[in-house]
């Protein structure tokens, strides 16, 4: 998967505060240099811009996500519940979804979060029916939400 950093993703990352760009840019280069082959699925919502990173094209299959908010971002994973947690470092206490809240770089336990990458990635293939003609490698824009409530309480 290529790093390039296209005019709509500079676009998307825009209303963030430098300091959470600038995260994002790093943990996405950390996921993709680790999953090359896994997809880049990309969804800007009203709240939040979200990136998911699949083996398919389908973010029901998501190993992780990055999803940006004002003043953090929370890397999560779709199936945290069924993930080893020995430290108990993920928060969330819904069905599946699990995350880490991230501010700096000192907030990413970078060994640990491998290890439940991982396991998460190994999970999202399990559970694949068709593993034929999926794509590799893509970035793709899944939905731009209209109207969004931008970081500092902005709309538009």
């Amino acid at each position: 998967m290529a790093k390039e950093l296209n005019e709509q993703i500079k676009n998307f990352l825009a209303p963030y505060p430098e300091y959470i760009r600038d995260l994002t840019l790093r943990i996405r280069d950390f996921i993709r240099d680790l999953y090359p082959k896994s997809n880049e699925l990309i969804y800007d919502n009203y709240n939040a811009l979200v990136f998911g990173y699949s083996p398919t094209d389908k973010a029901g299959d998501a190993f992780c996500s990055l999803a940006l908010y004002s003043r953090h971002l929370n890397f999560g994973f779709l199936r945290g519940s069924e993930l080893s947690d020995p430290k108990k470092l993920l928060k969330g206490k819904g069905s599946f979804y699990r995350y880490i809240t991230l501010q700096t770089d000192e907030d990413m336990p970078v060994n640990y979060i491998k290890k439940i990458l991982k396991e998460s990635y190994i999970n999202s293939l399990s559970r694949l029916k068709d593993k034929k003609n999926v794509p590799s490698g893509t970035t793709t824009v899944k939905i731009i939400a209209g109207k969004k409530r931008r970081p500092g309480g902005t709309t538009g």
